[in-house]
């Protein structure tokens, strides 16, 4: 993972799996255009409190989560490869945290 100087990662591409793709098709529109924000927000700044970037513990390689709503309703996993975040999975917050 790439930090800029004061640590924080920086993330300047994207990188879709079949199954984050799969679970973006059955959002509703309007969480589609939160999920298109939120990443474009990760960009931007990583360490955003809208965001609440975190590793999830106990999985190698690391896994990394981020809230994709304002009201925290659902979220987005992802591997952190250089400055690529591999985008795993997007779904509720229950969802997520069953199966990230």
């Amino acid at each position: 993972m790439h930090h800029d100087r004061k640590g924080v990662p920086v993330i300047e591409n994207y990188q879709y799996t079949n199954r984050f793709e799969h679970d973006l098709k059955k959002l509703s529109p309007e969480i589609r255009e939160d999920v298109k924000k939120a990443l474009k927000d990760l960009k931007i700044n990583p360490r955003s409190n809208r965001l609440r970037l975190n590793r999830l513990a106990d999985y190698h390689p690391p896994i990394y989560a981020i809230h994709a709503t304002s009201n925290h309703s659902h979220k987005i996993t992802m591997n952190i490869n250089g400055a690529t975040a591999v985008l795993r999975r997007v779904g509720t917050h229950k969802e997520i945290d069953r199966n990230p």
